[in-house]
């Protein structure tokens, strides 16, 4: 008699059996059951509303400046990565799981379009907390005082602080900046624009420099009477006494020196190569050559160093400008 073979038949069924036996953890990781594109959109679709219930609960922990859209639209993309990604036989809900990638996504976008450390971002946040603590307790903003000495640290190290935090904030053109919905104000509409183009702006700054220059080199009487009148608002009567001539006199040498700061400053800009003639020619033509050589163009178009100091007299001679050029 044929010898009957002792080895167990091993048949289909039992293969899959075995198979579904042997399959572990890392199995299902290497291979693992994602749904299909109908799936995932439908996942997507059904799911949208969990994006904007994260967004609020993370919101929290950002800068008031963080644009809530761009957390959005990051959550978003990590509800498509989380439908993408599910595997409904690790018996994980896929809300949990999408809820999970979407925070993840939040974070990972906010991090990667914070240029500031986190060192940065960590004293913001405690000077934040302080700063509310207080509020809190006193009723009232606390000042830099009061919040060094809770931070136990001096007062030039909270403002040095606060100047780290305020060079960290990045904001968008269109960031809004009001919280009315009936008059979105964004940041671009806060700033102020004079309308002027860069030229006009170069211009400008050329002829007061002209104008500066052109009264330091009027004659003493004339320039004494131009900046007690215009800049400083003194009378008529008053110069007339200081200077001890008559007011008609002092209206009459006003009118010169206004006439001479019209001459010297148009001499700028006429580029005349002929000689002059005569003695009060000769004077005029040495008058708007001081005027020339008293400083470089460059000088002339660049801002000044500190304008906090002139502020009147800037003002006074946009005055001048006018009465110059009419």
């Amino acid at each position: 008699m044929p010898a009957t073979s002792t080895q167990p038949r091993v048949t289909k069924r039992s293969e899959r059996s075995g198979s579904r036996r042997t399959e572990g953890p890392e199995a299902r990781d290497e291979n693992p059951v994602a749904p299909d594109d109908a799936e995932q959109r439908a996942l997507v679709e059904a799911h949208l509303p969990l994006v904007n219930h994260v967004v609020f609960q993370v919101a929290v922990h950002f800068p008031r400046h963080v644009d809530r859209d761009d957390l959005i639209n990051a959550g978003a993309i990590g509800l498509v990565e989380a439908a993408r990604r599910y595997d409904e036989s690790r018996g994980v809900p896929f809300n949990r799981f999408a809820a999970q990638r979407i925070r993840g996504a939040i974070i990972d976008a906010v991090r990667a379009a914070d240029w500031a450390p986190r060192s940065v971002r960590t004293l913001a946040r405690r000077l934040d907390s302080v700063e509310q603590r207080l509020a809190s307790s006193l009723g009232r903003i606390p000042s830099i005082g009061e919040t060094a000495q809770e931070l136990g640290v001096g007062v030039e190290e909270v403002r040095s602080l606060r100047e780290r935090v305020f060079r960290s904030v990045v904001l968008a053109f269109e960031h809004v900046v009001t919280e009315d919905v009936d008059e979105e104000l964004t940041l671009i509409d806060m700033l102020a624009d004079d309308g002027r183009e860069p030229d006009a702006e170069l211009e400008d700054r050329e002829l007061k420099s002209y104008l500066r220059e052109a009264v330091a080199h009027l004659p003493e009487r004339h320039r004494l009477i131009v900046v007690g009148y215009f800049i400083q608002e003194r009378t008529s009567e008053e110069l007339a006494r200081f200077l001890g001539v008559t007011e008609s006199r002092i209206s009459q040498m006003r009118t010169e020196a206004l006439a001479m700061l019209r001459r010297g400053i148009e001499a700028q800009y006429s580029h005349s190569q002929a000689e002059p003639e005569g003695l009060v020619e000769r004077r005029r033509a040495d008058y708007a050559r001081r005027i020339t050589e008293t400083s470089s163009v460059t000088e002339r178009i660049g801002e000044r160093g500190d304008p906090d100091s002139d502020d009147r007299f800037c003002e006074e001679i946009d005055r001048l400008v006018d009465l110059v050029g009419s």
